[in-house]
């Protein structure tokens, strides 16, 4: 036995009435509204309240960019602690140039800090300049609601991905200065 809510009630004419009976007391109660709204003026000309004026596709900022940006900055905070293409080619390249300025009566101090201290240096610095992208990128999309609709709250996905690319940014950027300094793995003294 099913029985019926209270929308599914008032849709439904009661028993004992007919289907014209329903339809004169909705048309009734249309009519009453319709005279106060119609006195007002102003009501008339105001929309239903959640009605936007923008096409139905169209509600503003979809977020995608903010999303991508978030994504982004995850992505260039995992590089710079996991290691570059770019990084690796600069080490390669100062590694080659202190071994071509060394000459081999050169103190082994000297070769090492030419031949690889120069080349980790190197690979420190393209740690630190992602770290420091992705850190940038985090902080602007997070601060990117600050400036945009007031109304549009950003998406919670977009927010932990972005805070996890600041994240990645810090502590990437903390490792890279740290392995410039030589205070993390520095080179062995000779």
């Amino acid at each position: 036995m099913a029985t019926k809510t209270e929308d599914q009630a008032a849709d439904t004419p009661a028993a004992g009435t007919t289907a014209d009976e329903g339809t004169t007391r909705e048309e009734t109660a249309a009519d009453q509204a319709a005279p106060e709204q119609a006195g007002t003026g102003e009501a008339a000309a105001e929309e239903p309240e959640g009605h936007d004026e923008t096409p139905a596709g169209q509600d503003g900022p979809s977020g995608v960019g903010q999303g991508a940006g978030a994504v982004v900055a995850a992505a260039l905070g995992l590089v710079s602690l996991t290691g570059s293409w770019i990084g690796t080619v600069a080490s390669a390249r100062e590694s080659l140039i202190g071994q071509l300025q060394t000459s081999s009566s050169s103190s082994v101090a000297t070769m090492v800090k030419e031949g690889y201290g120069d080349a980790w240096h190197a690979n420190a610095l393209w740690a630190g300049l992602f770290a420091l992208l992705a850190l940038v990128t985090g902080v602007v999309v997070l601060a990117r609601p600050a400036f945009g609709a007031p109304g549009r709250p950003q998406a919670p996905w977009i927010k932990s991905v972005a805070w996890a690319g600041v994240a990645l940014g810090v502590l990437g950027l903390l490792l890279a200065v740290l392995k410039y300094t030589d205070v993390l793995l520095g080179l062995p003294s000779a």
